[in-house]
Formats: structure tokens, sequence, C-alpha cells
């Protein structure tokens, strides 16, 4: 239900309370408009970040899932760049309480921060661009996401984050002068709270998005309840590749228009498959029978498809830069490796011989490595190796990662991968996980989008051919009847 102006009092609008979190000095105070509709909040304090907060809040409690949207604008444009505004999500009005937020700050930055705990560091991820934006935030179960919607644009995300919060928060707007000596006024208008309760029944959702390498903007390209696993970039920038439910399709990147691609008998494909490099062929992985996994290729446009691998199962992940060569993971004798076999069929030659699983084979756009991950150390970590095998060297090495499924990007510059927390074994589908990028070499990572994912998340190339944006698939367990 969408809450309106009788669920509370004339005074609030749609909200209970108001409360100056942290005990600012100089507190603050609302006004409400009926007639435009528009909760014009003041609020003080030091700041919403670190172990503990100071901001004026004005809140209502709800329990279940639900959704919050708000257009927000500062009275006064001056005042210091790091003032913030937007909608809280609070376990509770301690001003160390576990928390997300939608926030604006001052200089237009829009940034989704949260605390996990009670008195624990305050974390944050920032937008791709920044305001004017209609700022929404939603809950689906512990899952917190929030969108920016502006215009006709495509939907936004800043970021999809699993927090352990009760079922009944506070949720409300908020107001951060971040300089204490005074006070800060922000307007909120066009506010709803849509209420959903907890739903019976919870459905996938998945979205193909697209990320950009150098702002960390999130677009949604394609959304629906349904499960679609693994987009690749196609050669004329203009569409994405993905499967769902054993069969590809195809997705306009400005159109979003979806049309199925012919793959003839193959109709149990899973999530392995991309284009060569010349954009003729695609590489498939279908199950003809309960034997498991075979490669094909197949022309790029659709069509009948020639088998590859004798063997099974075999899992598809890279073309060589010349088109010559498929790499790709195979069981045999009870083990996971590394393989490679010619593109036009031919005999396979078993690249990795370490004990445990080696998985995800993506060869660097100059041929001089394969990245993969393996699981020889004790713990799943990115690595390298020469195109015949030799060389072999670790490149990622935290603990409190992961890693899986590196990709190099075209121009050669950077790897991006999957990393879920440390200790989760295999790479299970809709966990928390973090898309990160690194040097070609290696050095430190960095975050590149938090989501919720994992398995169909980015398991095979999908780079844009000018390296400047990600496709990747985010999911949500959503109520049936959204």
């Amino acid at each position: 239900m969408v809450l309106g102006l009788a669920a509370c009092t004339a005074d609030r609008g749609m909200f209970e309370g108001e409360t100056n979190v942290g005990g600012a000095r100089l507190g603050g105070s609302l006004v409400y408009e009926p007639s435009a509709d528009v909760y014009t909040v003041t609020g003080s304090g030091a700041d919403i970040y670190g172990e503990r907060d100071e901001f004026y809040y004005v809140w209502r409690r709800v329990s279940g899932d639900f959704s919050l949207m708000a257009d927000m604008a500062f009275a006064d444009t001056s005042g210091h760049m790091f003032k913030k505004a937007g909608w809280m999500i609070r376990a509770s009005l301690d001003d160390d309480s576990p928390y997300v937020d939608g926030l604006v700050h001052g200089d237009g930055l829009i940034a989704m921060q949260y605390r996990e705990q009670a008195g624990g560091e305050t974390r944050e991820v920032l937008a791709g661009i920044r305001a004017p934006a209609t700022l929404r935030l939603e809950r689906t179960g512990d899952l917190y996401t929030l969108y920016l919607l502006r215009g006709r644009e495509p939907l936004r995300v800043v970021g999809n984050l699993v927090l352990d919060l009760p079922d009944e928060v506070y949720i409300g707007l908020a107001v951060c002068a971040r300089d204490a000596s005074v006070l800060e006024t922000a307007n909120f208008s066009n506010v709803r709270v849509d209420e959903y309760g907890t739903p019976p029944e919870r459905v996938l959702e998945s979205s193909v998005e697209v990320i950009d390498i150098g702002t960390a903007d999130r677009r949604i390209i394609r959304r629906a309840q349904a499960h679609f696993e693994a987009p690749n970039w196609s050669p004329d920038r203009e569409s994405l590749v993905f499967n769902r439910e054993g069969k590809l399709y195809s997705v306009g990147i400005a159109t979003q228009m979806v049309r199925p691609i012919d793959t003839g008998f193959a109709d149990r494909l899973n999530n392995d498959h991309g284009f060569s490099p010349d954009g003729s062929m695609m590489a498939i992985s279908h199950a003809p029978d309960d034997s498991g996994s075979v490669i094909y290729t197949m022309p790029a446009e659709g069509g009948m498809p020639t088998r590859i691998t004798e063997h099974a199962p075999s899992y598809w992940h890279g073309w060589s830069p010349d088109g010559e060569m498929l790499a790709y993971v195979g069981r045999r004798h009870g083990d996971f490796d590394i393989y490679v076999i010619p593109a036009a069929g031919g005999e396979e030659v078993r690249l990795t011989d370490a004990p445990g699983l080696d998985d995800g084979p993506d060869y660097s756009p100059d041929g001089s490595y394969i990245y993969f991950n393996s699981v020889r150390t004790g713990s799943m970590k990115i690595w390298r190796m020469a195109p015949d095998g030799t060389s072999q060297e670790q490149l990622t090495f935290d603990e409190a990662y992961e890693d899986w499924f590196p990709h190099p990007s075209p121009d050669g510059r950077w790897v991006v991968f999957l990393s879920y927390e440390g200790g989760v074994e295999g790479h299970p589908p809709e966990k928390p996980v973090t898309l990160r990028i690194m040097a070609a070499d290696g050095g430190q990572p960095l975050v590149l989008a938090r989501l919720f994912g994992g398995q169909g998340t980015i398991n095979v190339p999908s780079w844009s051919p000018d390296s400047r944006s990600l496709a990747f698939v985010s999911y949500r367990r959503v109520r049936k009847d959204l």
C-alpha cells in the first residue's frame, strides 16, 4: 500500500516522530506543507559516519518489505560540501545504531552508507552520477538496494547490500549539517512510502546491468522475474547476450528489446558462452545428455552447433586472441583442470594438474597469458600462466575474499573478477558478492561494485569492446506479484 497524509498526523504528514539523533547541539525541526506535500527538514550535527552519528531524523516504524522514494534539494547551496540529506533506514534511534541510507551531499555526491553492527564502522558505496536524481531505497528481505531515477534514462543502481536489521525498523528523512556549528535545511518532495509486508512467497528477479569502469555508474538494461545469467557484450557494442532456462537471448542496450538466438538442437545451455575475437562465431556449452556439458561452436547470429569437445563435462571460458584455440575447464578422473583445444576440433591439452579445483580460464588480449582461478593454496585466488601452462603465478592474496572468474579487459590494462566473502565454498548463487578490478600484472584490487549475485553474475567474458564498461547480472528475491 501507499502511505499518505492520513497515515499519521497533519503536522508530520506520513511520519510518526522527530529525533535529534546523537544530541547535536543545535537540534533541528520539521515543517510539513500539506498543500504542496513538501517536507522541509532542518538539521545540525557533526556527521553521519564513523562509529556514531549526529543528525536530525523525521521517522516512522515499518515492517516487512518496502520502497522509499523522494526528490530532495538543499535550501542553500553553500555550506559544507559533505552536508547530507536523504532516506535513512535504522535499527534504532541510538547514535551508534546499524543503518543503511541513501544520501545526497552538498556537492551533489550521492552515496549509499551503511553500518553493519552497533558501534561498528560506517562503509559506503558511491554513485556514478551526481544529483539531481530521484532516490529510491528498497528493502526485500535482508537485501537493501538504492536506485537512482532521472527522467527517461535507464534505472541506475548505486548498490545492493545484505544487512541483518530487525523486521521492524525506523525509516525516515535525515539531514546533517556536517558542521556542528550551523543548521542546514533540505526540502523533500514527491515523498512516497510503499509498504509490501512479508510476502508468502518470493521469486527470483534478475537484472542485466552495465557498469562504467571509470565512474562506477550502474544501469539496468533488462530486469524480470526470471533467471538470467552470464552476459556477453556483442562485438558491435549494441547488445548483450545472456542465457535463460537453457537458451540464449540478445537484449538491445539502447532499445532493451529481447530476441531469442537460434541454437538448433542445443536447448540445455549453461552459462558458459561467448563470441570469437572476430565476432563471427560463438562458443556454447550444452548438455546433450546426463553425462554433462560439452562445448560447441556455432555462427554468431545463430545456427546449427558443431561439437568440439569429446569428453564431458567441459565448460567453455575463453577464446585465444587469434580465434584458433578454446580454453575451458573439464573434469577428468575426478578433478577439474584447465584445458585447451583447437576451435576447429581436435585433441584437448591439459594445462593444470594441481590438486583441487582450477576454473575460469580466459586469455589476455595479446595471448601472453591465460588467467584462471584456483583453490590450490587452500582458498580460491586469481592466477595466470603462459598459454602452454608453464609459469603459473598467483595474483590475489587477500584472505578476506574467495576470488573467481578473472576476465582481462580488451585493452589489456585490467582484470575484473568476482569475490565472495572469505570461507565461502564454490561459487553458489544468491550471495553478497563484490566485483573487484586490478591491474593486469596484479597489485591491490579495487572494489567496483557490491551486489547480490554469484553464480551467473560474470562467469564468462563480459567486457565492452572498448574496455570502458562491463556487463553482469545481479539478483533479488522479491514478492511474486511485484
